[in-house]
């Protein structure tokens, strides 16, 4: 199974209520859009080679500096059905950014699963890095961004590719959202990464520069080890020492979590872990529109973008 993972994910992995559903978003006819808002295509090329990428710009845009939420799918996905089901769009509507959606190639994946597990795709201005990093200043370049509020998130190889990002651009985006993913340098080939994802990995790169993050996993993850995201946590907080809280909770829906904080000693929050109790590999509180979500699950997109929201560089 863990090799699906890199080369197309059945649909018997995904059990115990999340769902899969949404793979053929961009067979339907695609949801209208608010009154003056766009969802467009773009492209963007450099030495390793070229990606398209969505960009969703709101309604109520109106030429002023907005912040910028680069979102990475996960592997099968698409812009359009990582955007269904994470809603992100809707937020962006009610809080006024923009959202980016890169989209990896097949040529570069069968699956379009982002190569996290490459060590040739896990440094600054190298391959894959280098485009989402090119997309991401292409966007600063051509649209009016708040340059010290640009974030990245992902899921899956999506979450894995965000938490590379994180470490390899601290001056590019000022926090990182990992969603069912691993921590930076977890593998550099395909047999390591089937280790990382089975039982976690050895952390072998420490974060130089913080670079605040929130984490989301599922505790019946059986695609991801969750240990993984004590990993991503670890990794970005190093050896600086941070005061901790924990709180608990259950959704509406009945889907318990554990949630915990670390502050500086200015009580900012700069980790963000959530355990969703009971959910497996998908997004969670994402719409059952999309694929790989957990619509009981708290909302971890408006999670991300309340934590994103709360820094800066």
């Amino acid at each position: 199974m863990f090799r699906n993972f890199l080369n197309g994910l059945p649909k018997s992995s995904f059990a115990n209520g999340w769902t899969r559903r949404g793979k053929d978003v961009g067979g339907r006819p695609p949801t209208p859009l608010p009154k003056h808002a766009r969802f467009e295509e773009h492209d963007f090329s450099n030495t390793a080679g070229s990606r398209t990428y969505k960009l969703y710009v709101p309604g109520r845009y109106d030429g002023r500096a907005l912040p910028l939420v680069v979102m990475l799918h996960g592997c099968t996905q698409s812009p359009d059905d990582f955007a269904t089901g994470t809603r992100m769009n809707t937020l962006a509507e009610e809080r006024t950014f923009l959202v980016a959606y890169p989209e990896q190639s097949k040529m570069a994946n069968a699956s379009k699963c982002w190569n996290w597990f490459n060590s040739g795709d896990q440094r600054r201005d190298l391959g894959e890095p280098s485009l989402i990093a090119g997309i991401t200043r292409q966007i600063m370049d051509d649209f009016p961004v708040d340059v010290g509020m640009v974030y990245i998130a992902g899921l899956s190889a999506g979450g894995a590719m965000a938490a590379i990002m994180g470490i390899a651009y601290p001056d590019l985006y000022a926090a990182v959202g990992v969603h069912s993913g691993l921590a930076c340098g977890a593998a550099f080939d395909l047999q390591s990464a089937l280790t990382a994802m089975r039982y976690g990995s050895v952390i072998r790169r420490a974060a130089e520069q913080m670079v605040p993050t929130i984490v989301f996993h599922g505790d019946h993850d059986k695609t991801v080890n969750p240990v993984n995201a004590d990993q991503v946590i670890a990794q970005a907080k190093s050896a600086r020492h941070l005061r901790a809280s924990v709180s608990t909770g259950k959704t509406s829906d009945g889907i318990s979590f554990t949630r915990t904080l670390q502050s500086d000693e200015t009580g900012r929050p700069m980790l963000e872990q959530w355990v969703v109790h009971g959910a497996g590999h998908a997004w969670s509180g994402g719409s059952a529109e999309g694929s790989y979500t957990e619509p009981r699950g708290p909302d971890a997109s408006r999670a991300m973008v309340r934590f994103f929201f709360q820094h800066r560089l």
